[in-house]
């Protein structure tokens, strides 16, 4: 492969990647060209919601392209463009041939949620002191455990399967998992003793993602789209984002049963007394954990 790099002002990002990907670029992306200097400049949008802008005040626009005469011919298309003005080209470079697979399984390793509990890919082993573990693999779906929000509500399953003042029967009993992705939480759930499980999503690729990892873990679970939902659960997992979580407040307090738990995840620090708010009207939400400025939220029916 070869990579056409570019430089532009930040107004010039959006039409240079369209023409890029009109002229048959295999992926373009765009960094901070001032990255690790002083002039670096941070871009942060709300999670689940796209960034204030498209690109920075000087952008690097990297694509690449199949072979040398297409990154050549597009480079030459370019630089003949009024839109090119005040940007400019960085160069065109072979990219050294490399095990992409085998180096996209090097960023993913074990990840701890308790000493005892892990999730561990299927190319790794599972370390010596895991005496829970859930195998998943990167995927299309949301949720490999490296979120502080999957961990957090792991956390919580591990925990209250583990409190001695509730029965193991009673523990999580019927669990729906609401916005399911990788059905992480329903597989954690049925780790620890569920036998009777929902995880819902309203992405098809999410809820066939969610039954190959079942499949793969050895659990049994429904996997469907939510208006599979029927009666209530002992257990109501919701690992989204805070403002779906506003919405579906009256749909997910009505499917907990009487003596059994809501958990919410996907929500920032500064967005607990938003959703408290929200839930008032049903139930007393309370923050029980906390990780890298986000929380889990929890309230007993």
């Amino acid at each position: 492969m070869v990579e056409l790099s570019l430089l532009c002002p930040q107004e010039r990002v959006e039409c240079l990647s369209d023409a890029l990907d009109a002229l048959d670029a295999l992926s373009v992306s765009v960094e901070d060209a001032d990255a690790q200097t002083e002039a670096e400049q941070a871009l942060f949008g709300e999670p689940g919601m796209p960034p204030p802008q498209d690109g920075w005040e000087r952008s690097r626009v990297l694509a690449l392209f199949a072979s040398r005469d297409l990154a050549d011919d597009a480079a030459k298309v370019l630089t003949a463009q009024d839109f090119f003005d005040n940007c400019q080209l960085l160069g065109v470079n072979e990219v050294p041939d490399q095990d992409w697979v085998r180096l996209t399984q090097s960023q993913f390793v074990p990840v701890e949620v308790t000493p005892e509990f892990w999730i561990v890919p299927s190319w790794h082993e599972p370390p010596a002191q895991a005496r829970v573990v859930i195998r998943l693999d990167p995927g299309l779906a949301f949720g490999t455990g490296t979120h502080p929000t999957t961990r957090m509500c792991l956390r919580w399953i591990a925990w209250r399967s583990g409190d001695a003042t509730v029965s193991p029967a009673k523990s999580l009993g019927r669990v729906l998992d609401y916005g399911c992705g990788s059905g992480i939480l329903a597989i954690g759930a049925a780790k620890f003793g569920a036998a009777d499980i929902d995880a819902l999503d309203i992405d098809d690729d999410a809820v066939r993602a969610t039954a190959a990892n079942a499949t793969a873990n050895r659990v049994a679970l429904r996997a469907g789209r939510p208006e599979a939902v029927s009666g209530v659960y002992h257990t109501v997992l919701a690992n989204i984002l805070a403002t779906p979580l506003k919405v579906l407040a009256p749909l997910l307090w009505s499917r907990v049963a009487p003596g059994g738990s809501l958990v919410l995840a996907g929500i920032l620090a500064r967005q607990a007394e938003e959703l408290t708010a929200a839930y008032a009207p049903y139930c007393a939400l309370a923050v029980v954990d906390i990780e890298d400025g986000w929380v889990l939220m929890t309230a007993t029916r």
